[in-house]
């Protein structure tokens, strides 16, 4: 069985126990299973194709995690979309993945219909959304569709440094195969309660924590957004065993003076990762709940995402590791040959395990640069230590992580290109207190020219979603480049950054 036939045999196994709770509602096992076997059934009625994409451009959920489930069962691919980006960002992810139908929340239905992308219809989840009365018929009946192991179930798309988002198709097998990955390191069990408050559209939230929890019987506690008030109440409130947090989340939740008043005798392991955390940050966080486990997850959407973990034991010892492989995975560092490299030597990290992607979609170059004799390149630079434990000393070339979010430079630089007084743009990361690091442009203007730092922001905030805009731009005579002509983005950073 597949993660959406696993949500079904719940249904009928143990119907009355609670599988969501968003807000004040709660749904059972069983009730779940008829909300997902309706919408299957719908879109089987509507005469969509085995393997058609349906892209799922919603906030967090119970409706979000319904929908992920059904549109699989019914045998199509779904399609979640970050809620964050503009219109044309979401436009291109609609039109270069073909997506025959979209399911959003009503307040977002106005940025969807922006795209002008020619949808065979639109489901609105809230208010008298269509896809709340699909929930409700229970004249629906659903055809059981034969899910293999190697048919794509989601498609996540995930920026590039060539500028465009790449989709990254995930099979039936690497999505089963991440939860029991998952589940296995964090030793999870039908008895948790996982509190999600980052984005369901992201794989993190969808594939290292609903999915695990699912397939144990576990449940799921939702929240629309981090909010550090009604985090902490929900915590309190639902006896949640597992949370998950960027660390600028942790260092906002930490800094509240009544954090030591917490309540949560349930709670068992604090789970962290998309960016470093600081090492007074952990050891503030572990002599605040002594009792509560805390673990660093690492991965990428093309290993859906599952590679290392550093476990509680390791977490002051190994501070600013990923820690060590994942059950059922290898991690290398390799030289540019492919070649294992010794402790202490930085290289590439690579990965192998039945979580890797089937590849890029509509990219098979992309693909086969990224996937070589079964290993995925990573893109990342790291090192282990004489223990074996990794640590990443460089992401993916120069991709920036502002609080989670990745930042691609040259996303944000072709944006730049398009105002006609620049000449010459560079996006470095800078560091923040709260985000971890946030981009930084760096403007060269064309002679005879002027422009003003407000008036480049104001254009990006039109072209690039509100994480990717600059927090600051400086203005520069000329770019610093190398005899190739290659912008040296390493002599910008300590020269340059406040």
């Amino acid at each position: 069985m597949f993660m959406p036939e696993i949500v079904v045999e719940y249904g009928k196994s143990q119907p009355d126990k609670v599988y969501t709770v968003f807000e004040d509602r709660k749904w059972t096992f069983g009730e779940f299973k008829e909300k997902a076997e309706r919408i299957a059934a719908y879109l089987q009625k509507q005469g969509y194709a085995p393997g058609d994409v349906i892209a799922l451009y919603a906030g967090n959920s119970d409706a979000f995690v319904a929908a992920y489930f059904g549109i699989q069962l019914g045998g199509f691919i779904c399609a979640p979309v970050n809620t964050k980006l503009t219109a044309s960002e979401i436009g291109y992810i609609f039109g270069h993945s073909e997506a025959k139908a979209l399911i959003t929340d009503a307040g977002l239905r106005e940025t969807a219909d922006k795209t002008g992308h020619p949808f065979k219809e639109v489901l609105e989840i809230g208010g008298a959304g269509e896809f709340d009365a699909i929930l409700g018929d229970g004249d629906l009946a659903c055809r059981p569709a034969k899910l293999a192991e190697d048919d794509t179930a989601v498609i996540m798309y995930t920026s590039g440094t060539t500028g465009k988002p790449k989709g990254v198709m995930l099979s039936h097998g690497n999505i089963l195969a991440t939860a029991e990955i998952w589940a296995e390191a964090m030793d999870i069990t039908g008895e948790d309660r996982m509190q999600i408050t980052t984005p369901l559209f992201h794989c993190a939230a969808s594939h290292v924590f609903m999915n695990p929890v699912t397939l144990k019987g576990g449940s799921l506690v939702i929240e629309q957004a981090f909010s550090p008030d009604k985090t902490l109440e929900t915590l309190e409130k639902t006896d949640a065993t597992m949370f998950f947090g960027v660390p600028a989340m942790f260092a906002i939740l930490l800094n509240r003076p009544d954090i030591k008043e917490l309540n949560v005798p349930k709670l068992r392991l604090f789970c962290y990762g998309a960016a470093p955390m600081p090492y007074e940050l952990v050891k503030k966080l572990k002599e605040t709940f002594p009792e509560v486990k805390v673990q660093n997850l690492y991965g990428q959407t093309e290993n859906t995402p599952a590679a290392t973990t550093l476990k509680d034991h390791y977490a002051l010892d190994k501070i600013g590791s990923v820690g060590e492989a994942l059950p059922r995975t290898d991690v290398r560092v390799v030289d540019e040959e492919g070649r294992e490299i010794p402790p202490g030597q930085v290289g590439e990290i690579v990965v192998r395990g039945p979580q890797v992607m089937k590849g890029y979609l509509k990219n098979e170059e992309e693909t086969a640069r990224t996937i070589r004799d079964g290993w995925m390149y990573s893109g990342d630079l790291g090192r282990t230590d004489e223990d074996g434990l990794l640590y990443i000393v460089d992401r993916k070339k120069d991709m920036i992580i502002r609080g989670g979010e990745n930042v691609y430079p040259l996303e944000v630089e072709e944006v730049l290109f398009q105002i006609p007084e620049i000449l010459e743009a560079a996006i470095v990361g800078v560091p923040h207190p709260v985000y971890g690091e946030v981009p930084k442009a760096f403007v060269v203007v064309k002679e005879g020219k002027s422009l003003t730092e407000q008036a480049i922001l104001d254009y990006c905030v039109e072209h690039l979603a509100k994480f990717k805009i600059p927090a600051e731009v400086e203005f520069l005579d000329e770019l610093p480049r190398n005899a190739s002509g290659k912008v040296l983005k390493h002599t910008l950073r300590p020269v340059h950054q406040s």
